[in-house]
Formats: structure tokens, C-alpha cells, sequence
């Protein structure tokens, strides 16, 4: 597969700052490419580089092939969709997705032709005479992204756009999002802070931390074989396991990660339902609707450390799970559950 942006040692750096550290990345022709990380790691300062907003310190950014890196934004063959939709309020909902063509020169019958392609790409053929005051705001989030598509880049950046969303309404567009890259074929590369909005719509993911990828896998990579103990911690709930508890199950010391949904809980007298098997007491139930988080101390003194079990409330009631508070139970889940984060840290 042909490759739509290549960085090769993409560093930035503001005065002492280094916001983007030596970085490596090649992206995909067509995929839907997630950059994910918290505040300040780096991935918005990256999608700025690749859309032309930001210069780099030093470093080159290829798109199919060519050296754009002194390029202006509007020499790029890429358009970016920000989480501030920024369209004009005295235009319709078809001026606002037509104004790139305006822009350039385009003429009215093709310009409109054009954007009505865009907005039902978007499902929003019934809303161009509409303004956008008159717009939800998904259906504004729509409205940009018909703007975007209309000019026919070759990437699409977009820069943490459903982040102005409520959850629902956020769920849905994650959804959306995806059908409408997949119809279109064009590369999407998507800045978010949200591991479960990386994790539902994404081909592949790029987790930052400091400037740096700490790992660049598929959804299911990420979230079953984490590289390093951030990763394990950022993206979703993980239980870290090191220090003396690693060395009384696993059988020497070093660092390893489990998911809270691997692992059984059991009242203390019954059957463990996994290899690894641990005693300890509930400290804490944390209640969310679909699930339950039983929080379980395990260990003595210094060397007590706190594990979380998650269950499916499918069968349990809130009224039980609260009930176990101050219970002795057993944890118990497979050996191949545990991730070796040093291992992994180590090649």
C-alpha cells in the first residue's frame, strides 16, 4: 500500500520546549489514522506540521512522495476540519460547503454540483438552503466536514472535531465519521485525547506521549498487548502488576499489565476461574450502569496493592456488588493475560 504522509525526524521545538521529539511516522493511502494522546503530547503540533500551519524545527514531511515541508497550507493537497467549525453565519448550509470553490474561481454550476455531492455524502441533502444557526451541532460537525470534502483533498486532517459534542451524540458521529471515510477513500487523520473514540473508528493508532510515539498498532494491538506502561495506562483501565506481587505470582519481579474485564472475582471458599490466582479484600465498588469496578486490596503493609475486577451487570444487581464491600474474595485470571511491559520496553 502506498504511503500518503511520511515524517522523517519531524522534530519542533518552542524555545526551550521540545513539543515533537525526532519523530518517524509513515501513514497509509486511505487509512483512518488516529493520533492519540493527552494535552500537550505533541499530536495537535504534528497535524499543524503535516497541514502546512506550523514550521517544523527540523525534519521533512512528504505527502505521496513529494517534499512539502516549506510549502504554504493552500500548496498542500490536504484540508483540515477543526473542532471549532468556524462557517459563516449569513450563509446557507450550501454557500458555507461551496466557498473553497468560490475561492478558487470554480464555476457556479460545477461549484454547486459539487457541494450537493458533498452534503449528501454527509446525509444532510435536505439542509443547504438552511443556516447554520438553524443546524444541531452534529449537523454543523457535518456541514464542515462537506466543506472539507467538497475540495477533494487527498488527506483529511482533522483536529479533535465531535470534542464540542455531547457523549451521544459524539457515539454517533464516531460512527458516521468512519462510514463516510470509507465511502469517500481518502486518508483521514484524526487528533483525539478519547482512547474509545481512537479505539472505535481507527485503522491504526499512534499513541503519543511527550512528544514521542510510544505505539503505533491497530485497535486490538493496542488495547491487548500495550508497549510500555503508559500505553497500558492511557489507553483504557489497567491493572499494573510489579514489585513483590509480580515475583509471588509470576515468579520473578518486573512489570506487567492485566485488564480489570480478565479478571474473575470470586467469594473466598469458591473455585478460582483462572491460572493466576490471588486473595484479597474489597475495598471499594464503583458502579457503572453496564458494570461494575470491584476495587480489591491484595497484599500486607508496604506491599498492598490495589486491583480492579470489572463484572457485567447482566445478572448481578447494585445491591449485590455493594454488598461485597469488606469481603474476602479471590482474583483469578489466565497467565496469557498478562502483558510483560518491561519485556516490551526492553527490545
Amino acid at each position: 500500500m502506498s504511503v500518503a504522509i511520511r515524517l522523517v525526524q519531524l522534530r519542533k521545538e518552542f524555545g526551550e520546549v521540545v513539543a515533537v521529539d525526532d519523530l518517524d511516522l509513515d501513514i497509509a493511502d486511505g487509512e483512518f489514522f488516529s493520533m492519540l494522546g493527552p494535552s500537550g503530547s505533541g499530536k495537535t503540533t504534528v497535524l499543524r506540521i503535516v497541514a502546512g500551519f506550523e514550521r517544523p524545527t527540523s525534519g521533512r514531511v512528504e505527502l505521496h512522495g513529494t517534499d512539502v515541508t516549506r510549502a504554504a497550507p493552500f500548496e498542500r493537497d490536504v484540508n483540515t476540519v477543526f473542532q471549532d467549525y468556524a462557517l459563516f453565519p449569513h450563509l446557507s448550509v450550501r454557500e458555507n460547503v461551496e466557498y473553497g470553490l468560490r475561492v478558487k474561481k470554480v464555476g457556479r454550476a460545477e461549484r454547486r454540483r459539487r457541494a450537493d455531492e458533498a452534503l449528501e455524502t454527509v446525509r444532510l441533502p435536505s439542509f443547504a438552503d438552511r443556516r447554520p444557526s438553524q443546524l444541531s451541532g452534529g449537523q454543523r460537525q457535518r456541514v464542515a466536514l462537506a466543506r472539507a470534502l467538497v475540495n477533494r483533498p487527498s488527506v483529511l486532517l482533522l483536529d479533535e472535531p465531535l470534542g464540542a459534542l455531547d457523549l451521544k451524540l459524539r457515539r454517533e458521529m464516531q460512527i458516521e465519521l468512519k462510514q463516510i471515510q470509507r465511502e469517500v477513500g481518502i486518508t483521514f487523520v484524526f487528533v483525539t485525547h478519547d482512547q474509545e473514540e481512537a479505539l472505535t473508528m481507527s485503522d491504526r493508532i499512534a499513541v503519543f506521549n511527550q512528544g514521542r510515539v510510544e505505539q503505533v498498532a491497530t485497535p486490538v494491538e493496542l488495547y491487548e498487548r500495550p508497549a510500555s506502561r503508559f500505553v497500558a495506562g492511557f489507553v483504557g483501565t489497567s491493572n499494573l502488576v510489579t514489585g513483590r506481587l509480580a515475583h509471588d505470582l509470576v515468579g520473578h519481579e518486573g512489570a506487567f499489565s492485566v485488564r480489570p474485564e480478565k479478571v474473575h472475582l470470586s467469594a473466598e471458599g469458591e473455585a478460582p476461574r483462572g491460572e493466576v490466582t490471588v486473595p484479597g479484600v474489597v475495598v471499594d465498588v464503583v458502579y457503572l450502569g453496564s458494570a461494575t469496578h470491584s476495587l480489591v486490596e491484595v497484599g500486607d503493609g508496604a506491599d498492598a496493592v490495589r486491583l480492579t475486577a470489572m463484572q457485567q451487570n447482566s445478572e448481578s444487581s447494585l445491591d449485590h456488588a455493594l454488598s461485597r464491600r469488606g469481603e474476602r474474595v479471590t482474583l483469578s485470571w489466565q497467565r496469557a493475560h498478562m502483558v510483560d511491559l518491561e519485556e516490551k520496553e526492553t527490545r
